[in-house]
């Protein structure tokens, strides 16, 4: 059992060196809407110097995004230092204290990715965990665990009312404000759904889904949790510099997380990046307008670069 555990992490290793090998600067370009040309991530890590929280909007399966996340996070502590905190959308609340303790240097790798729920992929993410390892730097879990956000889509947010306040602790403070307006016209276009009722005026009775499922009210129990995780740790280290790595679906275009954050927190000052490949990298011809809508940089990777998992 011991061999297998040790060949385990082994394989592990060498899949993520791999893969992080096979990106150089020549397969992506960082562009900034603010400047209008092309930047380096150094120059975000000094424009964090008037803002409390980055948003990296990755696609899940990009190599070079993954290579690009633990670049930035080593260029914010090169700026920054123990200032900085990483903060993932890959693991939960619930998960925080096993996180606190593999950082701490308690636990085993292996117990940590069984125990902490690590996502199938994980080995895309170790580099940022084993550098806040490394640095001594806190790790913000900030999801919801999937069970609460499958619940709220079952059975709306009466259905988790009635839960006890110990499982209320691992998700956003109830009622939370569901995606509205071009947010949840672009969650519409992307399910067969029905539409979920609006429930997000505070004094209006919470209502749960008449459908079998609605994506709107699960999803924006992830986006409102990841805000309120950032927001409460703020409100604790109100000098740190947070890194938020999630999906670009939960950042782009400042919707989602950046809209609940904003509702928490109105003066938390926010940058974005939108990370994702597209095949006019190939071209070497890439139209920034076409994407500058999505945020604050805009990265453009190489869509011949192998994916680290199929979808």
């Amino acid at each position: 059992m011991k061999t297998y555990g040790v060949l385990f992490l082994s394989l592990l290793l060498l899949n993520c060196i791999s893969a992080n090998s096979q990106v150089t600067e020549k397969n992506y370009r960082i562009y900034s809407t603010q400047l209008a040309k092309e930047v380096t991530l150094d120059d975000i890590a000094r424009d964090m110097a008037a803002y409390d929280v980055l948003f990296f909007g990755e696609e899940h399966n990009d190599s070079a995004a993954h290579y690009l996340e633990a670049a930035m996070l080593e260029a914010l502590y090169r700026q920054y230092g123990s200032a900085v905190t990483l903060s993932m959308e890959m693991f939960d609340r619930d998960v925080q204290v096993i996180v606190n303790e593999y950082l701490s240097g308690a636990l085993r790798e292996k117990s940590f990715i069984k125990d902490s729920r690590a996502w199938k992929n994980y080995r895309d993410y170790r580099p940022m965990v084993e550098f806040a390892k490394e640095k001594h730097l806190d790790l913000l879990c900030a999801n919801a665990p999937s069970r609460y956000t499958n619940l709220a889509g079952r059975k709306g947010q009466s259905a988790l009312m009635e839960l006890s306040d110990e499982s209320k602790k691992y998700f956003a403070p109830l009622p939370y404000d569901t995606a509205e307006g071009k947010y949840y016209e672009k969650l519409m276009s992307v399910t067969h759904d029905t539409p979920a009722p609006n429930d997000t005026a505070k004094n209006q009775p919470v209502v749960p889904p008449t459908n079998s499922f609605s994506m709107v009210m699960g999803q924006s129990l992830w986006d409102a949790t990841m805000a309120y995780s950032i927001t409460g740790y703020l409100g604790e280290h109100s000098v740190n510099k947070i890194f938020q790595v999630n999906g670009r679906f939960h950042s782009d275009e400042r919707f989602a997380v950046v809209t609940q954050l904003k509702k928490y927190s109105p003066n938390t000052k926010v940058l974005i990046i939108s990370c994702g490949s597209d095949n006019s990298f190939s071209t070497g011809k890439i139209d920034w307008n076409k994407f500058s809508q999505l945020g604050d940089y805009i990265i453009i990777t190489d869509p011949k670069l192998p994916k680290t998992f199929d979808e």
